[in-house]
């Protein structure tokens, strides 16, 4: 018979169980990749970075069932974060960052390369960046003479239903940034896929500008949910 040890007769705390969690939270990442995490999972670890003690499962579990998805809560801000219980300023920070290195990976994977051989990566970007906007945004995309995307800035906000552009604001993004053509991105908050009768218009207006100015409008695309439409291939352009 041995003689127990001192600990023996002590139970695990939440702090040792949260431990030991973590540790075996890491070894999976470490040893089969991310991708063997799940959305839950991914979350609660960077849940880390504003908690160094305790267990983040419950609080990731609160951000999943509120906004449905983790793509959607990276992209909450700061103040439709803050009412979810236990969400503090580290806790909104660390997701935030990570919101902010998934656009910079997004972005690199376009920046500087010609979008027409990139085209799918351009359309994630623009969905990474506008699907999840509660009102509509008008984002352009300037390219160079080899159809390399130089700059991307945006240039209207506006309501959940529509926003207003000027033909003249567009052609002089294009000159400030010496661009030889352009890729208007607008999103629909409600996920309608169909360009608006406005949309349609006032793209024919900015075509017609920009022309004058010896700069081609490749195309106009539409971020409704997690697709991607392209005025181009509907036959608007």
């Amino acid at each position: 018979m041995t003689k127990p040890s001192p600990d023996s007769g002590k139970r695990a705390t939440p702090a040792d169980h949260a431990k030991g969690h973590r540790a075996r939270m890491r070894g999976k990442l470490l040893e089969k990749g991310s991708a063997a995490l799940t959305e839950l999972e991914i979350l609660e670890m960077l849940l880390y970075a504003g908690a160094p003690r305790g267990d983040t499962k419950p609080l990731a579990k609160r951000l999943i069932k509120t906004f449905k998805s983790l793509s959607a809560v990276l992209r909450a801000s700061p103040d439709e974060l803050r009412p979810i219980k236990d969400m503090g300023d580290a806790a909104i920070a660390a997701v935030k960052i990570a919101e902010a290195a998934g656009l910079q990976i997004s972005h690199s994977r376009v920046k500087g390369k010609p979008v027409l051989t990139h085209w799918m990566e351009v359309q994630d970007y623009c969905i990474s960046k506008l699907a999840h906007e509660p009102i509509e945004y008008v984002m352009v995309l300037c390219l160079d003479s080899q159809n390399r995307l130089i700059a991307d800035e945006t240039v209207s906000r506006g309501t959940v239903n529509q926003t207003s552009v000027y033909p003249r604001e567009i052609v002089n993004l294009a000159l400030r940034h010496f661009a030889h053509a352009v890729i208007i991105v607008h999103n629909h908050p409600g996920a309608e896929t169909k360009p608006s009768r406005a949309d349609i218009e006032v793209t024919k207006d900015i075509k017609k500008a920009l022309a004058v100015m010896g700069i081609a409008l490749h195309d106009h695309l539409i971020v409704a949910g997690t697709s991607c439409v392209s005025f181009k291939s509907l036959g608007h352009l």
